[in-house]
């Protein structure tokens, strides 16, 4: 009758827990691993990510003004003639230059409301930034696939009418009436909340003014306040 030997190197040995020093040390790695990771994260990735979330605000800042002033001006049929009045004598000579007051704040109110309500629809999406980001080296800041980003409108859209003049030809001036759209976002990142200011510049109208333009309007400030 065969036998079957027993091989003492199988022998069952009894589980030993890790004694309390080396949990202890373990831990330590643990939470210092963390640490390390976090400042990293805080130092290198964090600047990163928002300068990537930042471009990202401005370009959907400007595209939403541009629209919202597009799309005031064609609902209100708005030229030069209705926001700006320029009076002459007899003789054809520039006596006054002004701005319609009503008009020009019904204007900034409405091109402020509808921006707001653009660039609210535009944060709903959010904004992707890629994965490579995370690294915190801007050499694979544009690899990887699209992570999204919370961003919210905070406050209001400001808007104000500024006039420039400008020397176009013998006896002729150019005045020119552009909109500042200035908009707050809210950018919510893993690790903290920044916000990003974005001002933008759109031509409103410009009208060719024939004749001497008194010195006073060289010095701007025909057209101010905002909504």
């Amino acid at each position: 009758m065969a036998r079957y030997g027993y091989d003492a190197q199988y022998r069952y040995r009894p589980y030993r827990r890790p004694s309390r020093r080396r949990r202890i040390v373990l831990a330590a790695v643990i939470a210092a691993a963390f640490l390390a990771a976090v400042i990293y994260f805080q130092s290198n990735v964090a600047s990163v990510l928002f300068s990537l979330s930042e471009a990202s605000v401005r370009a959907l800042t400007v595209t939403a003004a541009n629209e919202a002033v597009s799309e005031t001006l064609a609902w209100n049929g708005i030229d030069y003639e209705k926001l700006v009045r320029v009076t002459r004598d007899g003789e054809g000579n520039v006596q006054s230059i002004e701005a319609d007051a009503q008009a020009v704040n019904l204007f900034a109110r409405q091109t402020a409301s509808v921006a707001m309500g653009k660039l609210a629809a535009s944060c709903e999406q959010g904004i992707r930034v890629p994965l490579g980001a995370f690294t915190g080296m801007e050499v694979l800041a544009g690899f990887g696939p699209d992570v999204t980003f919370r961003i919210i409108p905070v406050g209001t859209v400001l808007c104000e009418l500024r006039s420039e003049f400008r020397e176009a030809g013998v006896n002729q001036t150019l005045h020119s009436v552009r909109m500042f759209v200035t908009a707050t976002v809210s950018i919510v990142m893993p690790s903290s909340t920044r916000e990003v200011s974005s001002e933008t510049e759109v031509l409103v109208c410009e009208s060719v003014i024939v004749g001497r333009v008194p010195e006073v309007y060289w010095q701007g400030g025909l057209l101010g306040g905002g909504s």
